[in-house]
């Protein structure tokens, strides 16, 4: 929403409690260009809320976190209590909907609606802790595998593909996404190369391809620059999202997934810079205006490496 605030609408769609959480998340979100119209409030059950217990040296200072999730009020979100407007949006993006159980198990009909409106499909992933309770072998993305053919962009990060896929390498979940019929998918892993396919009318035809993270953040947070890894991969996603954004609104008839992904690795990267998972602005367009310097970096690194055969939108 703060990349895109001059050209796009962002709404959210959920709930929270009525507690003093809820009231200090809403207080939160009011510094951000995020529309909160549809975020409604479950009366008489707690806001959902994460605990993050973050080591910053982790992994050669890269940093590492854990999460303790109490889902809360989302218990109580259900697919009917999503509105006609949510799916007539230009892009649907169905985020970490493992924390909001009722909406993840119905994903293999609200992502065929969705693609019915003529809908951009988007959707990012989170640990699935009921199915890990639970035993399941292979994580489930809503009632059924059909959930995947209607996913125009799949974010996950790499342990969440080897679950979702039920696979042992990032590879393999990445043929099992593509046999699946996803547009495109895009998986994380820290401090290590991200990698991707397309095969979709939208990107075009682009085989399993791996990107370095960028040397420009990396530098930075070995000379000691850093907050914590929180929200890197929501942070990553919301780059490729902004990109999608400013693509479809320049009209292109085909999108460039490779650009998208350099604004992933750069606003994820950045997210290393301050402790938690938004940076709030003082002004419009600040959070913009620090990103592009690493985002012109990263573009002259994959240059330099030869991993850009053709001109990219910097």
């Amino acid at each position: 929403a703060q990349l895109t605030q001059s050209v796009a609408d962002v709404y959210y769609y959920g709930c929270r409690g009525g507690d003093k959480v809820g009231k200090q998340l809403m207080a939160l979100l009011g510094r951000t260009p995020v529309q909160l119209s549809h975020y409604g409030v479950e009366a008489g059950f707690e806001t959902d809320s994460t605990s993050v217990f973050s080591d910053p040296d982790y992994d050669e200072g890269h940093g590492e976190r854990i999460f303790v999730n109490t889902i809360g009020a989302s218990w109580r979100y259900l697919p009917q209590q999503l509105p006609e407007a949510f799916f007539q949006s230009d892009i649907c993006l169905f985020g970490a909907t493992a924390l909001v159980p009722p909406i993840h198990e119905a994903l293999d009909g609200l992502l065929p609606e969705a693609k019915s409106q003529g809908a951009f499909t988007l959707v990012t992933t989170v640990y699935d802790n009921l199915s890990e309770r639970r035993g399941v072998s292979r994580w489930p993305l809503g009632a059924s595998d059909e959930s995947y053919r209607y996913i125009d962009l799949l974010v996950t990060d790499r342990e969440e593909a080897l679950r979702l896929s039920g696979t042992s390498s990032v590879s393999e979940a990445l043929d099992f996404f593509r046999r699946q019929g996803v547009g495109a998918a895009v998986v994380t892993d820290g401090s290590r190369e991200v990698r991707f396919f397309a095969s979709s009318p939208l990107f075009g035809h682009i085989p399993e391809t791996a990107i370095p993270v960028s040397a420009a953040v990396t530098a930075e947070l070995k000379q000691g620059r850093r907050g914590d890894t929180t929200g890197c991969g929501d942070n990553f996603a919301g780059g490729m999202l902004a990109s999608l954004v400013w693509q479809m609104e320049q009209g292109r008839a085909a999108l460039s997934l490779m650009e998208a992904c350099c604004w992933g690795v750069v606003s994820g990267g950045y997210a290393c810079f301050y402790v938690g998972g938004t940076w709030f602005e003082s002004a419009s367009g600040e959070k913009l205006s620090q990103l592009k310097p690493y985002y012109d970096a990263y573009v002259r690194q994959l240059e330099a490496d030869g991993l850009i055969d053709n001109p990219i939108n910097k």
